[in-house]
């Protein structure tokens, strides 16, 4: 054998050492072909064979015989015969990519030259069987997919043609065949590809197509001279036996096997154990020799979850009466009210939309344009955590809501079928550029669905699936195949094929069956208003019409006058000819324009310029019309490719719609079958998201409890809340996720019984005072022995000042709150009397965050955010120090506060407390308060020199105080 390789080597160099020859002479050379059982198997065997075997199987690829090699990686083919250029293999080799650094010796130069020069020549084997055709169908419709389909498809066939399959290529269109086999120059597709004609310059970029590259059309032009052949590449891995690129030992990690019921434990401090999570979370506090910390007091304990559960600050009165409550209940019973508060669901919902990534514009470009529609699914989200919905149902509604229930055919869209519909905006939050004709081409309709697969694998599934975009997960057994039978679950809706531009066209006018009508009636009542104007106006102009010319016929004869008046007392269509004639002669005494009626008219003039006005204003109250920003299937969508490294010029091997298989026993298909009969609904997003909320999945109910957990606790059990594959951290307890996460599926996916499963328990209730012990056994306070010391998001503390400024308007729903830039930054329009709206209404752009929220970590959503920051910065202190609205709110803050507490300082001083920190003032706190607003009450008094100065320097020096108190940490810190 080395023989023949040396032998094939040298003939290799001397080719390459001859003169330049000509194309002939060049293309004769080629055909002295390589046979690869006599050259390349060698090399195969010597420097590839270790990684790419049947038992190894890298990337899918078996390169141990000529099937094999044919077949290719999971991809799709690595060798192009006849095209070295365009050869996966030779692109690895010549990279260095292929072998593995430190794992085998490099090839050789020559040995390169060597497989380039085999691929070149014909990639010949010795077997026939192995030879498959160098271009078949697999390559060919992704091309006419890409280049042609917009004008020849489903939506539109122009001329009659669709070119998306061999058989509709061959049927043709008016014209006649597009094709014919074995003859390319007679062949009409490539005549006009050839010509110009196709695809029209005009049209390019109305429908966002490049033209056919110079070597897609030798491809194709090569296909037809083959005559068509085809190809028998299956679709999907085998589902007997074992999957090559997926195995056992892979599924065997423990985020991928399905939770287990776990025993609960019994631990020595049983006296702390309230409910069963206690039990977990000791048992590992006393295996290093820790355990729970005391009670946090009862306004602590108060303040605390009023903050978690619905943002805000609990009410002084409320805070009494808690505190004297002797019921054992209390506590419980208080959890279980702010639950079933308005409030709970704007708090909980904007967790939420953090994870789906959440944003009022579309974002992708400086011009960042609005989402009219998105608050919609704002909304939908808040009621769906008010109401319990539970978790899977949630789930189901926003990723196949479409698929539900048959809303095209309902006659009335009652609130079900409107959420189902509204929820899918979910699908529909990602960047996205493509609402321009010049930012709508293919690559960019793949990067949004990159992004939506990436918020749909972070939140849902605590997956990093995008990883697996460009080539197979580098960690995780995500094999590349996967994230593009991903992409084929959604390409029913998201085909980037056949894709509706992100505004405007992807919108649908299914709202509530109440709410179109209330919209008809109200515009009805408009128009009405506006004919009946438009009649009088009408009426008032032809009043004065008649007027003046009667005035201009007067200087004509008797006898003309009354012929003219005769004619244009005639209908225009039953005029003689002669009236005519007789018109058109005096047209200057007949015919004058409103405009000169006016000048000619004041008092006409005056009154149509009114009923123009009342016009303008009625007009300016019509609304527009109700639409929804959603997702929805469009019927059959375009085959799906694995796109090699990524890139949509080069497909690889066809798949079929799937999830991870790593997360399956690798042989059960999805099962998809349409959601009702004849529907034109692929039912692809029901089937996947009914596996989703399966009770034994592996990951869907961990994750979410995770998050829940995360946001009471300070952190997840699991701390990389998105990615719990190999890359992530391990859970601390390990045991209690799978608790939760099988308790959460009994309690029927039920949010608010977690919500009161935690805060109920004994760990929840704990101090935040830490201990020296605790800082040397529990250092970052992973193990719970005692509960992290929280500051205030921003949304939270913008919602408390105007709460405790008396400013807050707790209206709900509805289109976004607007964000004006002023002096002092991006400022929140008031726009209501009674107050400024939770942030959570507030206009949500992504390249304009209001200067306070961002201060203070509020995300820019590209595409999500799994978890905020939480900086410790200058501008955060010296926006509530200097800041013109915060200054505005502490004199609200000041006034509201002596109207509730009278004059009396000691009241204030206890009143404030009370307001802004949950409690009332020690001793110390209160005499040093009082002492200090006395003084500098007394000291601007004096400064103004005037006896009605005093009441103001009070109202000042408590001003001055409770601005304080907004910049304390005592304020923005939830103990």
């Amino acid at each position: 054998m080395k023989s023949l390789v040396t032998c094939s080597v040298a003939l290799l160099f001397c080719v390459a050492d001859k003169p330049a020859t000509s194309a002939d002479e060049e293309s004769k050379d080629n055909k002295t072909a390589v046979v690869f059982e006599d050259a390349v198997e060698a090399i195969l065997k010597k420097k590839c064979q270790r990684c790419h075997n049947p038992k190894k199987l890298e990337g899918g690829l078996n390169l141990t015989t000529a099937a094999g090699i044919v077949k290719g990686s999971e991809s799709g083919r690595v060798i192009r015969a006849g095209n070295p250029g365009e050869s996966l293999l030779v692109e690895m080799i010549t990279a260095d990519e292929m072998p593995p650094p430190d794992e085998t010796p490099r090839l050789s130069d020559a040995e390169k030259k060597l497989i380039k020069h085999w691929i070149a020549s014909g990639a010949r084997f010795r077997d026939p069987a192995a030879n498959e055709p160098e271009v078949t169908q697999h390559d060919i419709v992704p091309l006419m997919h890409l280049r042609c389909v917009a004008c020849h498809g489903g939506r539109r066939r122009e001329a009659g043609l669709d070119l998306r399959t061999k058989e509709s290529i061959l049927k043709g269109g008016k014209s006649g065949p597009g094709i014919v086999a074995g003859k390319p120059n007679d062949s009409l597709i490539i005549k006009r590809i050839k010509s110009g004609e196709m695809p029209p310059r005009r049209k390019l970029v109305s429908v966002s197509v490049k033209p056919m590259e110079a070597n897609e059309l030798a491809m194709l032009s090569k296909w037809i001279e083959l005559g068509l052949p085809h190809s028998n590449l299956k679709h999907d891995p085998k589902v007997e036996g074992s999957d090559t690129l997926v195995s056992e030992a892979d599924r065997s990690f423990w985020s991928f096997q399905p939770p287990k019921a776990v025993p609960v434990p019994s631990v020595k401090h049983s006296e702390h154990v309230r409910n069963a999570l206690d039990a977990f979370v000791i048992r590992k506090l006393e295996s290093v020799g820790l355990s729970l910390s005391p009670a946090a007091d009862r306004t602590t304990l108060l303040r605390r979850i009023y903050f978690e559960l619905i943002g805000l600050p609990p009410p002084p009165d409320e805070i009494d009466a808690f505190v004297n409550d002797s019921d054992p209940l209390a506590y419980e019973k208080r959890v279980d009210r702010l639950l079933a508060s308005p409030q709970y669901g704007a708090r909980w919902a904007r967790h939420w939309l953090d994870a789906a990534g959440y944003a009022d514009s579309e974002g992708a470009q400086n011009e960042d344009r609005l989402r009219p529609h998105m608050y919609r699914y704002r909304d939908y989200v808040i009621r769906a955590f008010n109401a319990d919905k539970p978790y899977s149902r949630f789930l189901l509604e926003q990723i196949a809501g479409d698929e539900l229930a048959d809303y095209e055919n309902a006659k009335v869209i009652d609130e079900v079928l409107y959420d189902n519909l509204v929820a899918t905006g979910f699908l529909r939050t990602a960047p996205d550029r493509t609402f321009a004709n010049i930012t709508n081409f293919v690559p960019d309709r793949l990067e949004v669905i990159a992004d939506e697969i990436q918020i749909l694998g972070s939140s849902v599934l605590g997956l990093s699936l995008h990883c697996a975009r460009c080539h197979s997960h580098k960690f995780d057994p995500i094999p590349q195949r996967d994230y593009y039978r991903l992409t084929a679950i959604l390409k029913d809706a998201y085909d980037e094929h056949d894709w509706l531009k992100s505004q405007g066209p992807r919108t649908l006018n299914q709202v509530a069956t109440i709410e179109r009508r209330q919209f008809e009636k109200h515009e009805e009542s408009i128009s009405q208003q506006v004919t009946v104007l438009n009649d009088k106006l009408t009426q008032m102009t032809d009043e004065v019409k008649c007027k003046q010319i009667e005035k201009r016929l007067a200087s004509l004869p008797a006898e003309t006058r009354d012929q003219i008046k005769a004619a244009l007392a005639t209908s225009e269509s039953k005029r003689s000819a002669e009236q005519k004639t007789l018109l058109a002669k005096h047209e200057k005494h007949v015919s004058i324009p409103i405009d000169e009626l006016k000048k000619l008219d004041s008092d006409f003039q005056k009154a149509a310029a009114e009923i123009e006005q009342n016009k303008k204003s009625l007009e300016s109250q019509r609304m527009k019309e109700p639409r929804i920003r959603a997702l929805w299937s469009r019927g059959e969508p375009s085959p799906t490719y694995i796109l090699k490294r990524g890139n949509y010029l080069t497909p690889g091997r066809p798949v079929s719609p799937g999830v991870p298989s790593v997360l399956t026993d690798g042989r059960t298909q999805l099962r998809i079958t349409r959601p009702w009969p004849n529907a034109k609904q692929t039912g692809r997003r029901l089937a996947f998201a009914q596996w989703l909320t399966t009770a034994d999945h592996p990951l869907t109910a961990r994750v979410r409890v995770n998050r829940i957990w995360k946001h009471h606790f300070g952190h997840g059990l699991v701390k990389t809340l998105g990615n719990f594959g190999k890359a992530g951290v391990r859970p601390t307890h390990p045991e209690l996720l799978d608790w939760l996460a099988v308790e959460f599926v009994r309690r029927s996916w039920s949010i608010k019984a977690m919500h009161r499963l935690m805060l109920t328990s004994y760990t929840y209730r704990q101090s935040s005072q830490v201990t020296d012990v605790q800082l040397k056994n529990d250092p970052d306070g992973s193990l719970l022995s005692r509960m992290p010391l929280k500051r205030m998001e921003a949304e939270v503390l913008r919602d408390t000042l105007l709460s405790v400024a008396g400013q807050l308007d707790n209206t709900p729903f509805g289109p976004a709150d607007a964000v004006d830039v002023r002096g002092d930054g991006l400022v929140i329009s008031k726009g209501r009397a009674s107050g400024w709206r939770r942030s959570i209404y507030v206009l949500q752009r992504r390249t304009q965050i209001p200067t306070l929220l961002e201060n203070f970590d509020f995300p820019q959503m590209g595409p999500n955010c799994m978890e905020r920051g939480s900086s410790i910065v200058a501008p955060q202190a010296l926006h509530l120090m200097n800041n013109k609205a915060i200054h505005e709110l502490a004199k609200q803050f000041a006034a509201r506060v002596r109207d509730e507490a009278g004059d009396d300082r000691a009241n204030q001083v206890e009143h404030v407390y009370r307001l802004a920190f949950s409690r009332g003032p020690n001793d110390e706190e209160r005499s040093l308060a009082v002492e200090t607003l006395n003084k500098l009450a007394e000291k601007w008094s004096l400064s103004k020199g005037e006896e009605k100065d005093k009441s103001n320097a009070a109202q000042t020096a408590l001003t001055n105080f409770c601005h304080a108190t907004m910049n304390s940490a005592a304020f923005l810190y939830i103990d």
